[in-house]
């Protein structure tokens, strides 16, 4: 479903003055190319300033009436499809600038010509018109904008030029393009075709067709093949077809009076190879050691019946607009200071075509699927798609609608995207029709920058007459001579330049409108933020970014936009609300910046919805440094209060509420003890009331349960004993406490969070050492007693063998050494033996040995008989 709002991303709109009536156009870098009808066989070229404003740089003169055009940012060359004694000729147009400086020079060559040193300085002040005959008339033709390759397409085949840089001498660098590859393929008249780092769309009426040359690794000696076959099978079957008999062929003429309509297909990547459309590689470029040999990958094939209505077909039912959008990686050296083309790497690839009343974009990288389909209010003429918009001329209106092409980038580029890191409005949010501006008759448009170029041309003819479908049946004998009428005789044409107003400006106007819905119609008000979200993406993720002087307001305006977002989700019923985390981690707000724009003052009573209870849930049992004030652990107690009481022992041990007050968390905990009573509450309680000194309410709460529920109840939260600081385990003053109070417990819970994993060896290790206030080569005894009861404990073989290892390591250290325990052994040599079968009975050895020695060395016999492992 499209949505409609009444937006402005159309600013100032400017004439171009051109001299002769435009046929063709197209930008390129910072200019214009406006190819003039058949009569005059010019070009003319004018400079896009800022606001639009064009400025005439010159203009050239073509062989013949130019029939379509394109220039490529790669190389700065123009290439043309031009008309001359009813034969078409393929040309490009090399360093045309140096036409605006006043030089009348031209020189014309075939490609591949060699050119001799001695041309060097008349190369660079001359413009270059390179010739590149084709063995069958040019219809169509694409510019790599990766590389600048050239992509022509002819009848039942697609043939490919590559870019080359011929570096003449020291000073001298000429363009020039080498025949590298054609791709045969039978029953194919192109439309349109597309091209872009080594992806192929092509079009014909109703059939869309793309593919992706992949390259082969070869060895040296296949370098004199130079055809490869691809779809051999469907190869053969077309063969057959061909011997025909005379009374098929009279058959086959009688259909020709007749519409024979396929079925509508849509075959993505794999099941594309189905489409039955054989294709034949036939290298062209001399054979070297550095030959590329490429395989056609099919990635999508789709076909389209025409529309139908009770009095026949609709003629007017063709595909148009074929587009490949590549999207870069942001912050590649694309975006260094040295930035060339050639150096852009890219990241997504998109592909947009569109029929008279719908559109459809795809998703063509490592995943091919259909993202965004596009219904027009009326017929379409033409439509341009860019990283941000997808601009669509009818016969009366520019429309603009928004496009989902940095939401699926965002996705290529980020992994952490759609998990509780981050987050983006997803690939199928509905697209919006932002605008629908009124023009009078509309016939062709490019896209530059910020800028749409536009051709409009007054109709003299009744527009309703013109609407009015034709109700016969078609031929195609009739569709093959039907001819339009000669727009020449038309009068009144305009080509304008409309300024897109900037992404800061339309992102301001989104979160305005917004703000209509937010307290009335929910899922509009997170629409609008998400599609002002993806505006300030898509523009960040431009290879030029870091170039803007917009740099630092976008930024600004992308955690901005975060932070709407998760205002929606944390204020809002809504089933996504679990994104409220993700995108208040992305705006950069703190917790305390959260819970003013929440959570007013002086409000006591109100429900709290679920994005905003997961966010602070997550926020706060995560190990941050933030520390809340102490009103602010207020807020916090009071949401969770009245939201989701039997959270708040848990938010209470959170190293965030290290500043609340005791005493009113005491109040909370006692009210919600009324209600569902635990062990991890009654500890809470006992930790809070050695914040507050009152050594008799803490002796009565863990009075409250036995020793081994308590030491089960540190499992439920960890953090009642230890908790991380930037990344260290730090214990607690619940732990310095029991260290001196109830070291047995201590060790117990310990062992109880080692064995749930909730702490790993070496952490205890660290933690018992932090503890006793030991340094780094110290081992404390209560760190030795928790390895004599893990040992008793454990089941792991692993751990169990670094135990015995560590245990007796220690007891011979204390032996050699003489060195006695700093504190009793919370075990006797008896009470290991009879708990765990590691410690076995004192060998008849060891008693003689300790009977006879000296009686200053009978406080080691503990350890002695601890040996015996």
């Amino acid at each position: 479903m499209v949505q409609l709002y009444n937006l402005h991303p159309f600013g100032s709109q400017r004439v171009v003055p051109c001299k002769q009536e435009p046929a063709h156009f197209c930008c390129g870098q910072d200019v214009l190319f406006v190819a003039s009808t058949a009569a005059s066989c010019r070009v003319e070229v004018f400079a896009v300033r800022e606001q639009g404003r064009c400025e005439a740089l010159g203009s050239f003169a073509t062989l013949g009436p130019v029939l379509r055009m394109a220039h490529s940012s790669a190389g700065d060359y123009l290439v043309t499809i031009e008309e001359k004694s009813k034969a078409t000729f393929l040309r490009a147009y090399m360093n045309w600038r140096c036409m605006s400086s006043g030089s009348a020079r031209v020189c014309v060559r075939m490609v591949g010509h060699k050119m001799e040193e001695s041309y060097s300085e008349t190369l660079k002040e001359q413009m270059s018109v390179v010739e590149m005959p084709l063995s069958d008339p040019p219809l169509c033709i694409s510019c790599c904008p990766v590389n600048g390759d050239l992509l022509v397409g002819c009848k039942n085949k697609l043939v490919m030029f590559c870019l080359k840089y011929l570096v003449i001498n020291q000073n001298l660098t000429v363009l020039d393009f080498e025949r590298s590859l054609i791709l045969h393929i039978d029953n194919l008249i192109p439309a349109e075709v597309a091209f872009c780092a080594r992806h192929i769309a092509v079009t014909t009426e109703l059939d869309v067709l793309i593919l992706k040359l992949e390259l082969v690794q070869q060895s040296a000696d296949r370098t004199e093949q130079c055809a490869q076959g691809v779809s051999a099978p469907e190869k053969a079957e077309d063969g057959g077809v061909r011997d025909e008999s005379p009374s098929t062929h009279t058959l086959q003429l009688e259909l020709d009076e007749f519409i024979i309509c396929q079925k509508p297909v849509e075959l993505l990547g794999e099941e594309s190879k189905l489409c039955e459309i054989p294709i034949t590689l036939e290298s062209t470029e001399l054979p070297t050691e550095d030959t590329k040999r490429f395989q056609v990958q099919y990635l999508l094939f789709r076909r389209f019946a025409p529309d139908q209505s009770p009095f026949g077909f609709c003629e007017e039912t063709k595909l148009h607009s074929l587009q490949l959008l590549p999207v870069y990686q942001t912050g590649s050296s694309a975006t260094a200071c040295e930035e060339t083309e050639n150096e852009r790497r890219l990241l997504s690839l998109f592909c947009f075509f569109s029929l008279p009343h719908v559109g459809y974009l795809y998703s063509i990288g490592k995943l091919v699927e259909l993202i965004s389909t596009y219904q027009y209010s009326e017929k379409s003429e033409q439509a341009v798609l860019t990283p941000q918009f997808l601009h669509v001329i009818t016969s009366q209106n520019l429309q603009c609608f928004t496009v989902r092409c940095s939401a699926a980038a965002a996705r290529d580029e980020d992994p952490y995207i759609d998990t509780t890191v981050k987050a983006c409005p997803p690939v199928t949010l509905d697209v919006c029709t932002l605008r629908m501006q009124l023009f009078i008759g509309p016939r062709a448009l490019c896209h530059f920058k910020n800028h749409i170029i536009l051709l409009t041309k007054a109709d003299t003819e009744d527009i309703t007459e013109r609407r009015k479908p034709t109700r016969r049946m078609l031929s195609r004998k009739a569709d093959s001579i039907k001819s339009r009428t000669n727009s020449e005789s038309e009068p009144g044409w305009n080509l304008y330049i409309i300024n897109t107003v900037s992404t800061i400006q339309l992102y301001r106007e989104m979160v305005d409108y917004s703000r209509t819905y937010e307290n009335v119609k929910t899922e509009s008000c997170i629409h609008l933020l998400s599609e002002a979200h993806l505006l300030v993406r898509a523009a960040i993720m431009d290879p030029h970014f870091l170039k803007s002087n917009e740099k630092d307001d976008l930024l600004r305006a992308f955690r901005e936009s975060c932070a709407f977002l998760g205002d929606c989700y944390s204020r809002f019923d809504t089933k996504d609300y679990h994104l409220a985390l993700p995108y208040y981690r992305m705006s950069g707000l703190s917790m305390t910046e959260v819970l003013k724009r929440l959570v007013s003052e002086g409000d006591e009573m109100r429900t709290y919805e679920r994005g905003f209870i997961f966010y602070l849930t997550h926020s706060l049992n995560e190990d941050s440094s933030e520390e809340l004030s102490k009103e602010s652990g207020n807020k916090v107690l009071q949401v969770f209060y009245f939201a989701d009481p039997v959270q708040l022992p848990h938010i209470l041990c959170s190293p965030c509420m290290r500043n609340v007050c005791p005493l009113t968390a005491v109040k909370y905990l006692q009210k919600v003890e009324k209600m569902m009573p635990s062990v991890i509450l009654t500890l809470t309680k006992a930790f809070l009331a050695l914040k507050m000194g009152d050594l008799t309410m803490y002796e009565h709460e863990m009075d409250s349960y036995k020793e081994t529920t308590l030491a089960c109840g540190f499992i439920g939260q960890p953090r009642l004993l230890q908790q991380r600081k930037e990344g260290i385990v730090m214990p607690t003053e619940f732990a310095v406490h029991l260290k001196e109070m109830q070291p047995g417990l201590l060790v117990a819970a310990t062992v109880a969070l080692h064995e749930n994993s909730k702490i790993e060896l070496e952490e205890a290790d660290t933690f018992f050492k932090m503890l006793c206030s030991s340094s780094e080569n110290t081992i404390p005894q209560l760190l030795v007693d928790f390895w004599e009861a893990l040992l008793v404990v454990s089941s792991q073989e692993e751990i169990i063998q670094e135990l015995l290892l560590r245990v007796t390591s220690q007891y011979v250290w204390r032996i050699s050494k003489k060195q006695l325990p700093e504190t009793k052994p919370l075990k006797t040599t008896e009470d290991l033996i009879n708990s765990c079968s590691h410690f076995g009975l004192i060998f008849p050895w060891v008693t003689s040995i300790m009977s006879v020695g000296c009686s200053s060395d009978k406080d080691y016999h503990e350890d002695i008989s601890r040996l015996q492992v």
